[in-house]
């Protein structure tokens, strides 16, 4: 039987060990299925920094998770051996290095077949996430939640940065460029030509300007219908959410998401095979009242819900 989180009826949310839920360590259980890890990384931002504190925000917020999920019927703590397994640590005055770092980490919390939710830090985190799911499974779908497409070249020269991730995984082969997604995407571009290079890329787009013709059930049915049967990755960035929902983030768009619209969107992916997740861009410095950390933990919870238990590390 999987140890489950902290019983909030003996010790109260607010004492104790802040983990993902108030979940277990990794050092406390003997085997796990799935691993929350953090990690805290933020030099590859164009713009506001402080998403290295988001991992740690992220935990705080999600002290008042319960382990009962009414809207899929499920007790995704009761399914499977969820851990936290603290943070993996990056260099951050070298993000070639914090990169390899990163993949590391990553690698050695998933063999076996295990499944990760990573918090960050910010996207530049997912490009070795990628490699390691392309190492385990293939060609990735990746189901990315964002205000912007991340598949620009360069920034300053550097090839490696939050805006690039999406289009360096493409040029390594990481991707399955027949049921990649960006969902959210809006605001102004740098050219003309970003879209049409993104889709080159292998992303098709629902913008969120379409939410209002499509409506939420018009995008779920788009989106399952793009990501069929292949092994999907979900990355999301907070700012996928409107400021008002969001605004501790270091990029903030108007006229994003909300809440609502993302978790029932996520609650959809039961219907898909997800082999690992993210959550990124969470600037605490930016944050009200815990808004973005509370939006982000709940996130969370329904990316561990959905996460379908793996026989063979169970077993």
């Amino acid at each position: 039987m999987p140890v489950g989180p902290t019983d909030a009826s003996k010790t109260p949310r607010y004492a104790g060990l802040t983990t993902f839920a108030r979940l277990p360590r990794r050092e406390d259980v003997e085997e796990y299925d799935v691993a929350v890890v953090g990690v805290p990384f933020d030099s590859g931002v164009s713009y506001r920094p402080g998403a290295r504190f988001g991992p740690s925000h992220i935990r705080e917020s999600s002290r008042l998770l319960r382990p009962w999920n009414p809207e899929l019927e499920v007790a995704p703590f009761d399914l499977q051996q969820v851990v936290d397994a603290g943070d993996i640590a990056a260099n951050p005055f070298d993000i070639e290095d914090a990169i390899g770092q990163i993949e590391r980490g990553a690698a050695e919390l998933t063999a076996g077949g295990r499944r990760l939710l990573t918090l960050g830090g910010d996207h530049t985190i997912t490009l070795p996430l990628l490699r390691v799911m392309h190492a385990a499974y293939g060609p990735i779908a990746v189901l990315h939640f964002d205000a912007h497409l991340d598949t620009w070249d360069t920034y300053f020269g550097a090839p490696h940065t939050h805006g690039t991730t999406f289009r360096r995984a493409s040029e390594e082969g990481l991707l399955d460029r027949d049921h990649c997604l960006h969902i959210g995407i809006r605001g102004p571009l740098y050219d003309v030509r970003d879209l049409p290079e993104s889709a080159d890329l292998g992303f098709a787009t629902i913008h969120a300007t379409q939410f209002d013709e499509l409506g939420t059930r018009g995008v779920i049915e788009a989106m399952l219908a793009r990501l069929g049967d292949a092994p999907v990755y979900v990355s999301i960035d907070i700012d996928v959410l409107d400021p008002g929902n969001a605004p501790g983030t270091g990029t903030p768009e108007a006229g994003g998401l909300t809440s609502r619209e993302l978790l029932a969107i996520l609650r959809a992916l039961t219907a898909t095979n997800v082999v690992s997740a993210d959550i990124v861009e969470v600037a605490p410095a930016y944050d009200h009242a815990q808004i973005t950390g509370i939006a982000a933990s709940h996130v969370g919870y329904e990316l561990l819900s959905v996460m379908k238990p793996n026989a063979a590390v169970t077993a």
